[in-house]
């Protein structure tokens, strides 16, 4: 008797799963020293959303302002004993667009990474401090923070006064109260950079049995910063810094935007950089062109994510870096909102509980996440 193969059978065999799954694919298009694949988690995202509920008395005006009514994004991330705190900017409705409302920095705090509570008040913003002319009207933007391995939190973030946007530094022990020490390169080269545009900072850090700390290299603390291009910055106490120049005494560009690629427009530097065995990794944003230079792959002023390496022993030489983001926007969040061209504007990035937790700003309108568990690429 002859035994047939149900055909119904031949189809459901084609629907099993295949050995590799979408991470695994994903891994395969990533070089050895590359960090990911980087998967949305289902039905978590976006993790922070503005909130028209919660007020604040802002010390300025002496008013009360729904701070965080208007958008919520571009986050820092960090671990605080158990649990990953994140500080977002939040924007209040004062402005009529991007770069004209005020930005204040808010709290947010979870156990897995995925689902967070907020404080009602901000813990960062521009005061009656010595920052205020800096820091006013425009407010404290775009934070990226790391933690030293004797516990204190180091922030970098862009002070606004509508004027002239400057890298600020400031310190924490519980990310809370803050100390804020002013311009990163207020006393480089004799103040020669003081009045420069200056903005994000990706601090050099490493895995020490499994915590990420705030690393030296070659005997300096060492930074990546920058919109338009990147440039390095090295510094002995975590406060003062001093940018890296080139024969001529100009900032030296160590990666720039480059024509047909993703980021054709600009590569601003994104969290903290990873001291590997491979090298230095740096995350960073880059922004699409639009018209000839732009990467007709993508839509015109999308931003998405890249990784360069550097060399351990020389950080100013590059001997490596993605021809193609490995974060692009997909989501509808993330195509919807202040910046609806599309932006996943990566920020923040945790070692914990044996994960990567990628926190970005969508849109600059929301938080959200991405996870790459290294045991399963």
């Amino acid at each position: 008797m002859k035994k047939f193969f149900p055909y119904a059978l031949i189809g459901f065999l084609f629907l099993l799963p295949t050995e590799k799954t979408k991470a695994q694919a994903a891994a395969e298009k990533l070089p050895e020293w590359a960090l990911g694949p980087f998967l949305r988690p289902a039905g978590v995202n976006p993790i922070i959303s503005p909130n028209t509920s919660t007020t604040f008395l802002d010390p300025l005006s002496g008013k009360y302002v729904d701070w965080e009514s208007n958008d919520t994004f571009n986050p820092a991330a960090t671990v605080k004993g158990k649990e990953i705190v994140v500080l977002y900017r939040a924007e209040d409705k004062s402005g009529v667009g991007i770069g004209h409302r005020t930005s204040r920095l808010g709290y947010a705090y979870s156990t897995d990474g995925l689902t967070f509570k907020r404080k009602a008040e901000p813990v960062f913003y521009p005061g009656n401090d010595s920052q205020k002319e800096l820091e006013n009207p425009g407010g404290c933007e775009d934070p990226r923070i790391a933690v030293t391995s004797d516990g204190t939190y180091v922030m970098f973030y862009t002070q606004w006064n509508k004027k002239v946007a400057r890298l600020g530094v400031a310190t924490s022990k519980d990310l809370i109260k803050w100390t804020k020490h002013g311009p990163a390169f207020a006393k480089a080269y004799n103040g020669k950079f003081y009045n420069m545009f200056t903005k994000s900072a990706s601090i050099v850090t490493q895995l020490v049995n499994g915590k990420q700390v705030i690393a030296k290299v070659n005997g300096k603390y060492l930074m990546y910063w920058g919109e338009k291009f990147l440039n390095a910055a090295t510094s002995d106490d975590l406060v003062n810094w001093a940018p890296a120049l080139d024969a001529e005494g100009k900032i030296k560009e160590l990666i720039k935007p480059r024509k047909n690629h993703f980021d054709s427009d600009l590569t601003e530097a994104g969290p903290p950089a990873l001291l590997t065995d491979k090298g230095i990794l740096v995350l960073y944003n880059g922004k699409n062109a639009s018209g000839d230079n732009a990467d007709k792959n993508y839509t015109a002023n999308t931003y998405a994510a890249g990784q360069v390496l550097f060399d351990a022993k020389d950080p100013e030489k590059v001997i490596g870096r993605l021809d193609k983001p490995f974060f692009v926007p997909t989501e509808s969040f993330e195509k919807s909102g202040q910046y609806p061209a599309g932006t996943v504007f990566v920020e923040g990035l945790i070692f914990h509980q044996q994960k990567w937790f990628l926190y970005y700003g969508c849109a600059d309108s929301r938080v959200a996440v991405a996870v790459y568990q290294p045991a399963k690429r």
